[in-house]
């Protein structure tokens, strides 16, 4: 009997893993349908929106590095050999490079870029936009942490609801754009360039800005402001 229990055990797994497989188009669609929705309510036309969702999945998994710190490492290894611990003396270098996300970061600033030159005939819409920045920046400064071997980390859901709140607050007649203006610039500012000073002790291989690095979350910090609203 016992030899089938290891078979039944396996059931609930293997129907979970067919059960996400299905779910996987689904999850897409909706995650798809939420950046397009977002998208064109920062008044985006469609076509271009539909681009900008593409180039910025397929971007996702492009790094752009623009700088590698080296430093020496010292410290003690231990490996058990037949049940003896031995400590060994590790002396090397290591490598932490500073890269920038294609789909995470540069296409997001290329968004802002878009909407300021696009309401730039509205100086108070740009001036609010500049003030929800500076708030979502500082908090974004006092929540984010360092961790060894990772980066600098923040909790995802902070910086999209201090920008959703912040452009409700003081976002005026447009308040959508300067969700996004201030979660996108002001994640970046106070999560990530305050805080580059620190990134070459941590240990991490690679910081990638907007990327599946160091920093994450620009790209949706933006888009799930902007839904918020």
């Amino acid at each position: 009997m016992n030899k089938y229990h290891g078979f039944h055990h396996k059931i609930p797994s293997l129907f979970l893993f067919i059960l996400l497989l299905l779910l996987l188009p689904f999850l897409f669609i909706v995650f798809a349908g939420g950046v397009m929705l977002a998208f064109t309510r920062l008044g985006i036309p469609p076509t271009l929106a539909y681009t900008l969702f593409w180039v910025s999945l397929i971007g996702s998994s492009i790094n752009i590095p623009i700088k590698e710190w080296t430093r020496e490492v010292y410290q003690i290894r231990e490996i058990n050999f037949f049940g003896i611990n031995y400590r060994i003396p590790y002396h090397g270098q290591k490598k932490t490079v500073l890269a920038v996300n294609l789909g995470g970061a540069i296409i997001p600033l290329t968004i802002v870029t878009y909407e300021i030159l696009r309401l730039s005939n509205n100086p108070q819409l740009i001036l609010n936009s500049i003030i929800a920045m500076i708030i979502v920046a500082t908090i974004c400064k006092i929540f984010a942490r360092p961790i060894k071997g990772l980066g600098i980390a923040i909790p995802a859901f902070i910086p999209p609801i201090v920008a959703a709140i912040t452009a409700l607050i003081i976002g005026g007649e447009n308040p959508v754009v300067v969700a996004y203006i201030s979660g996108t610039i002001g994640t970046l500012i106070g999560a990530d360039i305050l805080n580059l000073h620190k990134i070459k002790d941590l240990g991490a291989p690679i910081a990638s800005i907007g990327g599946a690095g160091t920093f994450d979350g620009i790209f949706l910090t933006g888009i799930i402001a902007v839904l918020l609203i």
